[in-house]
């Protein structure tokens, strides 16, 4: 019934609305009563400008992931991890037909021509997705829900990403003006975090983002947002993050962020951090805290910076590193901070400062560097 509904809204070109469900439903032949009616207005509604069955999963306040691997197989994750849904999709081409509206929505082409997708909606939430044959068995597809608002820090510690007595050093590293970067892999909410830290930066202070996809929502008056943007159809228009973080120093920025440091545009943030853009900050793919300077070096590469060179640079550049990872049961907590030196050959490696336990952070070798830093401006205590 649905199906045939469907179909006689969508070549009459009218909306789903109670009285154009109702004729089409008395076209049919089917007489319902206004309940049934409005069931059928809600599903279509859902199918046709919503996410289907995949709508009550993202309003849900505590899901940050939905993910489609097959019409019987969603998952969600709810900050403890993985866990399947009892919901599906009626067939494959179901969640075919949902991928390629979502991606018209975010005004990018999806099809057998250029089967995958990375693209944010209008609501902020990033979609990613995967057409067959490339993606086998049925499409693949995978929302990031971005919130719209960031989380407080006592949240944060009540969550356990942050140890009790932890703010107090985040606070400390933010009022000294540190610039930092947070380190992690894949949805150890690292920009959870940072939006969280960016939001107890100073009113009085000008923020500006470049991000990838614009997922950081910080709690701040003075935000100014840049995104960049993929090339039209003609290769035209394309803006990339390196362009941003240009573009970004002209705007007299007090803190230039980036949300993920993932290739050249390094260069041009470690330059800019070493010329009076104290504070600055972003995020960076890596295994290890200790991996970081071995990261950054990769990605400096890139764009034609040597080994000495971007030692160099990110030595007066950096000073803390925040490491996030993810327990086995899916907890997201800060693992460690590391302070940044140079060794005797002049590469830049960490030394941990401040490491998670379930009693807040224990002190590391680091520590009085930390300490050190952190008093130009605050209390590390």
């Amino acid at each position: 019934m649905l199906e045939a509904v469907r179909l006689r809204l969508a070549a009459s070109g009218v909306e789903p609305t109670p009285a154009h469900v109702a004729a089409a439903l008395r076209e049919e032949g089917r007489l319902l009563g206004d309940t049934e009616v409005l069931g059928v207005v809600t599903a279509l509604r859902s199918e046709l400008v919503g996410t289907g069955p995949l709508e009550p999963l993202l309003a849900a306040p505590d899901v940050t992931d939905v993910l489609v691997t097959a019409p019987d197989r969603i998952w969600v994750d709810r900050g403890a991890g993985l866990e399947r849904t009892d919901l599906r999709f009626p067939d494959a081409a179901a969640v075919r037909r949902l991928a390629q509206r979502l991606a018209a929505v975010a005004g990018r082409r999806l099809d057998d021509a250029r089967p995958w997708v990375d693209a944010r909606l209008p609501d902020g939430t990033r979609l990613h997705a995967v057409l067959p044959p490339v993606a086998v068995g049925s499409t693949c597809l995978s929302l990031r829900v971005v919130r719209p608002r960031a989380f407080g820090l006592a949240e944060l510690v009540a969550a356990g990403t942050v140890p009790p007595g932890g703010e107090l050093l985040l606070r400390a590293m933010l009022e000294a003006r540190l610039s930092y970067v947070i380190s992690g892999g894949t949805g150890t909410g690292k920009t959870t975090l940072l939006s969280t830290l960016l939001g107890l930066v100073g009113p009085h202070e000008r923020i500006v983002l470049a991000e990838d996809s614009a997922e950081l929502r910080p709690d701040h008056p003075h935000v100014v947002r840049l995104e960049t943007r993929p090339a039209n159809q003609e290769g035209k228009g394309l803006v990339t993050l390196r362009d941003l973080v240009r573009q970004a120093l002209r705007m007299r920025p007090d803190r230039l962020v980036v949300g993920e440091v993932r290739g050249p545009e390094v260069t041009d943030l470690l330059a800019a951090l070493n010329t009076g853009h104290e504070g600055g900050c972003g995020t960076v793919h890596a295994n290890a805290a200790a991996d970081v300077p071995a990261r950054l070096e990769a990605l400096g590469s890139t764009a034609g910076l040597d080994r000495a060179a971007l030692h160099s640079q990110l030595a007066a550049a950096l000073s803390v590193v925040i490491h996030l990872v993810r327990d086995r049961d899916g907890r997201r907590r800060i693992a460690e901070l590391h302070v940044l030196e140079r060794d005797r050959a002049g590469l830049v490696t960490t030394l941990p400062a401040a490491v998670w336990s379930p009693g807040g952070f224990a002190h590391a070798p680091g520590w009085q560097r930390l300490r050190e830093l952190c008093l130009r401006g605050g209390d590390a205590r």
